[in-house]
């Protein structure tokens, strides 16, 4: 008996679905994403563990974005709906979590994770299934994927102005300390390349474990080497236990500061302005900048989660990017949305997020942002003293003269 072809793709169908792969026959067509007036999405931020302290911010800041389309009609009338999963702050359940929502829900796009070790950990998911992960960190450049869409800050946007004005302001002997992961020992190999320009020197560098509270040791090779910045790439609860234990030390910042490009206004108001007080970070936006976009963004998120509630640089682009992606989608027509479709409809894209006007690079899928110097202050808040005059083309290679990223892929390398 003959079997025609769309018999043969319908039975199928039918039978990869009933023993757990739906949608087998059907890949890459953008009804498997979009069908029934839905596009589904992953949101994949750790709810528990570690770096819950930050990330529990993220997945307030995408949820709200995704409650702000949807309430205005969604996309082309479709709604977003959000597939929320807990990683846990472990980079192997950050792996399974992203398999799930990638090849079990069929997310068109995933966003997630605060640290690089998770990035790196979900990234051959995205690069197999050919996926689309949002990531809204800050992070330490160096690479260059097609299957994520970067809008945290590239260490050119963060460092490149930090490190001179803290050497001009006090003093060239770093002690650097960060948690022992891929993020803090990359930024700091870029901020020793700056110092060593600079004329500066390292008097010493320390890792410790994620979730590490025991900062004693730290503190006493502080103590011993005297430098005249501490560079802090600590991350998630450990930053809490480094500031308090500082103060209990008895250290100045207005002699040592730390200086960080992690440290924001969730962490502060988790152990305290007092603790915070006097200490540096270089970042696109603080929940001080005054715009009207920012002034809605932080009415609205402190509407949903309470009046004590903060924005910082990583909630920020973990929302702006959700509105990004309803931009690339928009252009699209049900039947064309495919992570690879918004992949190319996003580049170049642009919007007003709270910190400006920011745009996705066509270049190398990294985001233009406005880079800018703090000081926190005793009440949780920070107060900018130097910002960029224009945004900032992201370099993810910036550190490492002759490599880059491009549209068809690394260079020199």
């Amino acid at each position: 008996m003959a079997i025609n072809r769309r018999s043969f793709l319908k039975g199928a169908a039918g039978a990869a679905a009933a023993v757990g792969f739906p949608h087998i026959w059907v890949k890459d067509l953008g009804q498997a994403y979009a069908s029934g007036g839905e596009i589904k999405v992953g949101v994949l931020y750790s709810l528990t563990g570690t770096t819950a302290v930050v990330e529990k911010s993220l997945h307030n800041a995408t949820l709200m974005a995704i409650e702000e389309i949807n309430a205005q009609g969604g996309i082309n009338g479709m709604k977003i709906t959000p597939i929320v999963e807990d990683p846990a702050s472990d980079p192997a359940t950050f792996s399974d979590k992203a398999r799930k929502l990638v090849m079990g829900d069929r997310c068109v796009s995933v966003f997630g994770s605060y640290t690089s070790a998770s990035r790196k950990a979900v990234l051959p998911v995205f690069e197999k299934r050919r996926n689309l992960y949002w990531y809204p960190t800050l992070y330490e450049g160096r690479e260059c994927s097609k299957n994520v869409i970067y809008t945290g800050a590239t260490p050119n946007q963060q460092q490149k102005d930090f490190i001179p004005w803290l050497t001009e302001n006090f003093g060239k002997r770093f002690f650097l300390v960060g948690s022992n992961y891929i993020y803090p020992k990359e930024e700091n190999n870029v901020c020793k390349i700056l110092l060593e320009q600079l004329g500066g020197e390292v008097v010493g560098e320390e890792y410790v474990p994620l979730g590490h509270s025991e900062f004693s040791s730290v503190l006493n090779k502080i103590r011993d080497t005297k430098p005249d910045v501490i560079f802090s790439t600590v991350v998630g609860d450990s930053v809490i236990a480094l500031h308090r234990q500082y103060k209990s030390a008895g250290f100045d910042p207005e002699k040592m500061p730390m200086a960080s490009l992690t440290t924001s206004e969730v962490e502060i108001a988790a152990m305290g302005g007092e603790y915070g007080a006097g200490h540096f970070t270089s970042a696109p936006y603080f929940m001080v900048h005054e715009s009207p976009e920012n002034e809605k963004f932080v009415e609205s998120y402190k509407r949903l989660y309470g009046a004590d509630s903060v924005t910082h640089f990583v909630s920020e682009p973990a929302y702006f990017q959700v509105h990004l992606f309803k931009q690339a989608v928009a252009k699209l027509a049900a039947s064309d949305i495919s992570p690879e479709n918004i992949r190319d409809a996003v580049q170049g894209e642009e919007l007003m997020a709270p910190q400006g006007l920011v745009g996705i690079d066509g270049e190398n899928l990294h985001t233009n942002l406005w880079p800018k110097i703090a000081v926190c202050q005793s009440n949780g808040q920070f107060k900018v003293i130097k910002q960029s005059a224009e945004r900032v083309r992201p370099l993810p290679y910036w550190a490492y003269q002759g490599q880059s990223c491009t549209a068809s892929g690394l260079k020199g390398a």
